[in-house]
């Protein structure tokens, strides 16, 4: 089979991480177990899934924490080398949101040999494997399965120092947020789906899905950086509110401040919205205030493999903007938390 000809995402009824379920139907799913029972049960576990964050953790040592995490999804590019590198940078991404440091990973893989060549599944394979290669771990083995519809992620393994270990309920007031990568990597690939993407504009989002977030594991060392959580399928809006409700805080956006891919306004007028974005906006249930359709399409794009949301004091923000410059990233203050004004948590625009 001649893999050049294929397009993968003709494969998928969904895209990346704008496959996830939906925060408030993924509530519903775990209604029965979301409690903090876990959490007594075993006195090692030191985050589960209670707060929605990208790892969990359990105590290895006194000194260290042993962090595990999961993340597939069906393509969002066409080449299989691309899709394979992106899936397993954004599963990677966990971990170093968590502040810690990849040790191992094992692939999962879903595949329909009856569609798909075994030669195509190895480029996924061989793009997810050059990803841990080069960040220094092995993808050491996996499992695969026959699949109506072509699926690929990572299993990853990880350490972090306990007194370094970030969840993403850890805001205080007056934190600054700062967001490592832009925004509108769901609106780019839907562009690009539809055939109306720029040449001009070709490849930045795979480009941006490719970085790898490992910034994360060096924010952890900064005295001041109280939350880190990874911008991805619920989009920044979504994000940002399991942000403020495990901190119990507001946050106020600034919105020209919010880095962007380029072209976003044509693309949102040519309807290159992908069908993750009204999903995000009906589970954030009214806490945002009424928006423009560009504010509402880029807020709530799904985000796949997208960057560090940082939530950190004003006296560590010299060194954190020092850091992510050195690292070649977005740096600035996109927002604030501040109190909560009422009894559910809400964000708001600086202009409203």
């Amino acid at each position: 089979m001649n893999t050049e000809a294929i397009r993968l995402t003709q494969y998928s009824h969904g895209a990346g991480c704008g496959c996830k379920i939906a925060p408030d139907i993924l509530s519903r799913i775990l209604a029965s177990t979301d409690t903090e029972g876990t959490q007594t049960d075993f006195s090692s576990l030191l985050v589960g899934h209670h707060t929605r964050d990208d790892a969990a953790a359990v105590i290895l040592n006194e000194e260290y924490a042993l962090l595990s995490t999961t993340d597939f999804f069906m393509p969002i590019v066409d080449d299989p080398y691309d899709f394979g590198r992106i899936a397993a940078t954004n599963a990677i991404s966990d971990i170093y949101a968590m502040g810690g440091s990849p040790l191992v990973a094992v692939a999962i893989l879903g595949w329909p040999i009856s569609k798909l060549s075994a030669e195509t599944a190895g480029q996924v394979v061989k793009g997810g494997r050059d990803v841990c290669q080069r960040l220094g771990f092995p993808l050491a083995g996996g499992h695969s399965i026959d699949c109506p519809e072509p699926i690929f992620g990572l299993a990853v393994t990880g350490t972090v120092l306990r007194k370094r270990l970030k969840r993403n309920d850890g805001g205080q007031v007056g934190d600054q947020l700062i967001l490592t990568k832009p925004l509108g990597i769901g609106i780019h690939t839907t562009a690009g789906k539809q055939g109306k993407l720029s040449p001009e504009h070709t490849g930045i989002a795979t480009a941006v899905m490719c970085q790898a977030n490992d910034v994360g594991a060096l924010l952890a060392q900064v005295e001041g950086v109280n939350a880190l959580t990874d911008v991805t399928g619920f989009g920044l809006a979504g994000h940002l509110l399991e942000m403020c409700d495990g901190a119990n805080l507001d946050a106020i956006i600034d919105m020209p401040a919010v880095p962007e891919l380029p072209g976003l306004d044509d693309y949102i007028r040519l309807g290159c919205v992908p069908g993750g974005t009204a999903r995000n906006i009906g589970a954030s249930g009214k806490r945002l205030p009424a928006l423009s359709k560009r504010e509402e399409s880029i807020l709530y794009d799904p985000q796949t493999s997208g960057g560090l949301l940082v939530s950190v004091t004003e006296q560590a923000l010299p060194t954190v903007k020092r850091l992510l410059i050195e690292n070649g990233l977005p740096s600035s203050i996109i927002g604030a938390l501040s109190e909560a004004g009422g009894l559910t948590p809400q964000i708001l625009l600086s202009s409203t």
